[in-house]
């Protein structure tokens, strides 16, 4: 099938087919004679497969890892869970994040009258260098 087949079934765009080809997610397709891609079933059961990964967050890294692990009948299945497993860290990781950040605005949004006056604290705050400044403080804790 061609490349607009294979994105119609699998729910991937013809342009990310191509660059999940380009990063070995996706295996070169076949050309036909007069040059077209051709794909097979098994090619959009991979495409599904990449998507719904990719869609949970997985780095194209991590796909290809989880990949090699479904394609691998003699697995192990802690292998998989491992993977799971470090990218549940990863988003309880960018949630606290997000919490910090949050908190903090609110904390700046609870200083401001948000009246017609010019004076805003929010804007102090953000002016202030990175070591005093409530907002650098929450974003910099993301980095650890």
């Amino acid at each position: 099938m061609h490349i607009g087949e294979a994105a119609a079934r699998s729910g991937v765009a013809a342009k990310t087919i191509r660059y999940y080809e380009s990063v070995g997610l996706l295996a070169k397709a076949n050309r036909t004679p007069n040059g077209y891609r051709d794909y097979s079933n098994a090619d959009v059961e991979t495409l599904r497969f990449v998507s719904r990964a990719r869609s949970l967050g997985f780095s194209v890294h991590q796909v290809g890892e989880l990949l090699d692990l479904y394609r691998d009948h003699k697995r192990c299945s802690a292998d998989v869970k491992a993977i799971a497993m470090a990218r549940i860290d990863d988003l309880d990781r960018k949630v606290a994040e997000m919490q910090a950040m949050r908190s903090t605005l609110h904390q700046l949004v609870d200083c401001c009258a948000g009246d017609s006056r010019p004076d805003c604290p929010i804007l102090v705050d953000l002016a202030k260098p990175e070591s005093r400044s409530l907002v650098a403080a929450s974003i910099g804790d993301r980095s650890r």
